[in-house]
């Protein structure tokens, strides 16, 4: 079984900045993509930035040049720097990441959630 546990989530003020963690442990023979998702009230889920294990990096227009993804495959971590919040960036952030417990068999997962809220 594996686990993604999130943490970094709080209360900024608009322009603020924050740093979101994701770590995945259990058994875990290699991770492919890693990525953040978020959601708020009344909306569907939405991706907002992707990296896969190479390093390739994908990321929602409404956060370019605002957040940054990185990861630490040695850690089996991913972060998510938030940068120019905004109060729409205001939502529950979740991680998802591509898990393989073996060469063959891969696990998509998705962490708890972790509260974003960005006053104005």
């Amino acid at each position: 079984q594996v686990q993604l546990v999130e943490s970094g989530g709080g209360l900024v003020q608009a322009g603020g900045s924050l740093r979101l963690s994701c770590a995945a442990s259990g058994s875990i023979f290699s991770i492919n993509a890693m990525g953040w998702y978020r959601q708020s009230p009344g909306k569907q889920r939405e991706l907002v930035a992707v990296i896969t294990r190479g390093g390739s990096i994908n990321y929602a227009d409404s956060v370019k040049g605002r957040f940054t993804i990185s990861r630490d495959n040695a850690k089996n971590t991913v972060y998510l720097q938030m940068n120019s919040l905004k109060p729409e960036d205001t939502a529950v952030y979740y991680c998802k990441s591509s898990v393989c417990s073996s060469r063959h068999k891969c696990t998509e997962y998705w962490g708890q959630g972790t509260q974003v809220t960005v006053s104005s």
